[in-house]
């Protein structure tokens, strides 16, 4: 059988239709923080406006800077090229990079899943949760680079500080990611294997890490490319060689910009690569 719709003119619709209808279209009214948001917001505007129309443009012509920044492009871009090394060798960098970024992500996946389980409420007391959370949101609180930089004082710059460095903060945004993961697991399970006489490591392992490993390599491979990107700066920065450290010579030493549009292109051909292996981890993982 099959029903045909229609739409009512506004006149015909009953009372309870039209209650129905003002409830879908009713229009939520302002509260303190939508006020908030809205005065952040326009003041945001206004000063954007003003800086765009109060800056001085006499030093600067605008319409060469415009055409040199064209030019620029298509000369990186369009002709990617490097006289300094070849194509093998640039691969060699970008390895050493995705080397330094999975040594990170690796010791920072670690630590960060034992700590993630005890920063999780539904897992440990809540005296360690909010001591482990505390702790990790400092850590984040501090950018990389200048993690960086304070485990160069110890070990020097180099390849080591980068990855000490690099994982210290890893280690803060994994042990969030994961232990709110964790906190999603539903309580009735947990109930469940505590009432059958199972023990914390076995909740863990049986119920805990099978259900929330999807979103653990989600997270984990997120942050894997974090630090594929934070690798590249910190070869620039913090001298841990890889393509991050060819990438400054070449822009900032040499100045060739074929060859930043060669490296560029490598970062980012890595990149989709890293992405693509990703999707079809966690693919594999949701099926089974």
């Amino acid at each position: 059988m099959q029903v045909e719709e229609s739409i009512k003119p506004w006149g015909q619709l009953s009372g309870n239709e039209i209650s129905a209808y003002n409830d879908l279209i009713a229009v939520k009214p302002l509260n303190k923080s939508t006020i908030g948001i809205r005065a952040v917001l326009l003041a945001l505007t206004v000063l954007t406006v003003y800086a765009l129309a109060t800056i001085d443009y006499r030093s600067v012509d605008v319409y060469t800077a415009l055409a040199d920044t064209v030019s620029n492009f298509k000369l990186m871009f369009l002709q990617p090229y490097s006289q300094r090394f070849g194509l093998l060798e640039a691969l060699y960098g970008v390895l050493i990079t995705l080397g330094l970024a999975f040594l990170t992500t690796l010791f920072g996946a670690v630590i960060a899943l034992f700590l993630g389980l005890l920063a999780a409420q539904n897992l440990a007391p809540k005296l360690v949760t909010n001591l482990i959370k505390g702790f990790v949101a400092f850590i984040r609180a501090v950018p990389t680079i200048l993690w960086v930089l304070i485990f160069a004082v110890a070990a020097g710059l180099g390849s080591a500080a980068a990855v000490i460095g690099m994982t210290f903060h890893s280690i803060s945004y994994l042990t969030k990611a994961y232990s709110e993961s964790f906190e999603d697991l539903d309580a009735d399970v947990i109930e469940a294997l505590t009432a059958s006489g199972a023990n914390w490591w076995q909740i863990v392992f049986q119920a805990v890490i099978p259900s929330s490993v999807t979103y653990l390599l989600s997270w984990t491979f997120l942050h894997f490319e974090i630090n594929f990107a934070n690798a590249v700066a910190m070869g620039a920065a913090a001298g841990a060689a890889g393509i991050g450290f060819d990438l400054f010579m070449a822009g900032e030493y040499y100045f060739d910009l074929r060859e930043v549009g060669l490296i560029t292109y490598l970062i980012l051909g890595f990149a989709v690569c890293l992405e693509t292996c990703s999707t079809t981890m966690k693919a594999r993982f949701q099926k089974k």
